[in-house]
């Protein structure tokens, strides 16, 4: 599976799914279950792929202001949130993990106090898989190297946020302006 074909499955699901991540995560499982083994073991090596990429320490603490925390399962489900966004916010926060604070969403949040978590959308290939053939997804063969956090700090030093996520940390960090 290409690209393309990943993000444009992910498009279609959303459009169905009405924007939010269970409902989206139940037609994608759906729209690639319909595919065949192939896409569908293709869809979850680029997912894999794609976590992999977005596994990154200035992303990880926007996850963890937003949320108001972010272990790392919590971090990988607030992956899979973004993911339901769709491909532009999620290229987007991956490049920059400020530019959340953008989303109308992410704003509301911040006075909601609403925590952004989709599990659902990451067993998408495994859920397909089994739809379409009664049986578990193959173990994938190909390793997956670790990504480096070398650049890890501490989420709870507030200069810190203010200093490499400034749109967030007004956000969460500064008390709410009402």
């Amino acid at each position: 599976m290409r690209t393309e074909d990943f993000w444009q499955l992910i498009d279609e699901a959303r459009a169905g799914g009405g924007g939010e991540p269970g409902p989206v995560a139940a037609r994608a499982v759906a729209l690639l279950a319909a595919r065949g083994p192939e896409d569908i073991i293709g869809y979850a090596r680029h997912q894999t792929r794609v976590l992999a990429a977005s596994h990154k320490a200035d992303l990880w603490g926007a996850a963890y202001l937003i949320n108001g925390g972010a272990s790392a399962d919590g971090f990988e489900h607030f992956r899979g949130w973004l993911m339901a966004q769709g491909r532009a916010v999620f290229a987007r926060a991956v490049a920059d993990p400020d530019s959340l604070a953008e989303l109308p969403q992410v704003r509301a949040a911040s006075l909601s106090g609403e925590e952004f978590s989709a599990e659902p959308m990451l067993a998408v290939p495994w859920d397909a898989y089994r739809k379409a053939t009664a049986s578990e997804l193959p173990a994938e063969r190909e390793p997956v190297r670790a990504p480096d956090l070398n650049d890890f700090w501490d989420f709870d030093d507030e200069e810190e946020a203010r200093r490499r996520l400034p749109r967030l940390a007004a956000l969460f960090v500064e008390p709410p302006v009402e």
